[in-house]
């Protein structure tokens, strides 16, 4: 048996900002082998943190994109820090 975790959902929203911002502007494809998920759940996840301004969807052509916001920037730097003070607990 594994000792690795689920992600949580919201290990998977950092996953997915982080991609993004290391890349800059990113197509679903490249997050989707980021985040390491199938494309489908990329996709629905992709739309959930645009609606809650996470990210940003720019259309490049006839291609959609991705751009991180400063407040999805704020919100993988909050994770962080809660994720160092989670793991101090579990010492």
């Amino acid at each position: 048996m594994s000792s690795e975790r689920r992600r949580t959902k919201y290990d998977i929203y950092a996953d997915i900002i982080e991609a993004i911002a290391k890349k800059g502007l990113c197509s679903l494809t490249r997050v989707s082998y980021a985040a390491n998920m199938p494309v489908d759940r990329a996709k629905k996840t992709l739309n959930f943190l645009v609606s809650h301004g996470f990210v940003r969807e720019i259309t490049v052509g006839d291609r959609k994109k991705y751009r991180s916001t400063k407040w999805g920037l704020e919100y993988l730097e909050t994770f962080r820090r809660m994720r160092k003070f989670f793991a101090a607990l579990e010492e």
